[in-house]
């Protein structure tokens, strides 16, 4: 898909370290070597010194991170429609930076190792333009309840660009792994029901597992990613009721086998409601066989005036990879928004 056709479109196995949860927060924030945001700063949002160095090799090492729903764990059907047939997900063609450049890898460091997930790059309503804001998974930079978020966070928009084989486990040039740079993120913010319910397995806080970065580059920090790739997808916040949406489509880098995490790839489905718990909002739910990796990656729909917009991020899915599963969004991703947004590091610059 091309950019302009993008802008026209209209149409979890995990590797848990569950003995981590147990923990206190205040031993996950030692371990992981983020620092507790002060008294006043609210609950799921973080401030972060400049991490260390990704080499390409250190990415090519990181395994994903998502929250596996088990395949017969508990789900709400008077809130489901009939779980979809499976969409076989298709490669996004290279070079991705002309093709669907907003895309790329989030990278993180847990007590278990590199991990990544996938991420999106989103507008800023308090800097039109000159976005830095990255839209993924909460699961991808918080641990939900246990209270901490991990650290040297990163996004590589076009990740592997070129759509290169065999880059797993090797060293290759860093201008071909992340030909628009690497963004780290200074800022985070998680949603409150993520950060109250969240958990790494089974699906608790699934209907808030989302999350907003501002990234800024290492060597040119005044850089804005918007401009740096192009454009920037806006954030539905007043996407039409699931039945209403005739098709969407999700994009991310699945790394589980048959997938080695090297390619982005994409399904396209007409969504259905789907839903863990009653007391939760109904996700949206398509048919699609991406699987570990992809959590984080955009849930895109067409717009009446022909442009696209962020409506959902990949949260769960059954390990047999038939499905994947995204939170509805609403009135606290437009607080996300502002919190980590412009506006937010104008006032602490104050």
């Amino acid at each position: 898909m091309s950019r302009s056709e993008m802008k026209g479109y209209s149409g979890r196995t995990g590797r848990p370290f569950g003995v981590l949860l147990g923990m206190t927060a205040a031993l996950l924030f030692a371990l992981i070597g983020c620092q507790k945001p002060p008294a006043d700063t609210p609950r799921g949002v973080g401030e972060f010194t400049e991490p260390e160095p990704w080499s390409s090799s250190d990415m090519a090492a990181a395994t994903p991170y998502d929250m596996p729903l088990p395949d017969k764990g508990d789900i709400d059907p008077r809130e489901s429609d009939p779980e979809p047939k499976a969409v076989p997900a298709q490669p996004e063609q290279a070079p991705y930076v002309e093709n669907a450049a907003v895309l790329g890898k989030v990278f993180f460091d847990t007590p278990g190792g590199h991990r990544v997930c996938s991420g999106t790059a989103v507008t800023d309503p308090g800097d039109p333009g000159a976005s830095s804001l990255v839209w993924t998974a909460g699961h991808c930079v918080h641990t939900g309840r246990s209270g901490a978020f991990y650290r040297n966070i990163v996004f590589v928009p076009s990740y592997n660009n070129e759509a290169l084989s065999g880059v797993s486990g090797t060293d290759k040039d860093t201008g071909e792994i992340s030909p628009l740079g690497v963004w780290w993120a200074d800022r985070a913010a998680v949603s409150t029901g993520w950060a109250r319910e969240g958990e790494e397995i089974g699906g608790a806080g699934a209907a808030y597992d989302y999350a907003v970065l501002h990234v800024r580059r290492a060597d040119d920090p005044t850089a804005s990613l918007e401009k740096a790739i192009g454009y920037a997808i806006p954030v539905a916040l007043d996407a039409p009721a699931i039945a209403k949406i005739p098709t969407l489509k999700i994009w991310g880098y699945p790394a589980e086998a048959p997938f080695d995490g090297n390619l982005l790839f994409s399904c396209q489905d007409r969504p259905g409601r789907f839903n863990v718990a009653e007391k939760d909002p109904t996700l949206y739910r398509i048919g699609c066989t991406m699987n570990g990796g992809a959590s984080g990656g955009g849930w895109l729909i067409g717009r009446n005036d022909g442009t696209l917009a962020l409506v959902s991020n990949t949260s769960v899915g059954p390990s047999s990879a038939q499905w994947l599963a995204g939170p509805r969004l609403g009135a606290e991703a437009k607080k996300l928004l502002t919190t980590v947004g412009a506006g937010a590091a104008d006032a602490n610059a104050g």
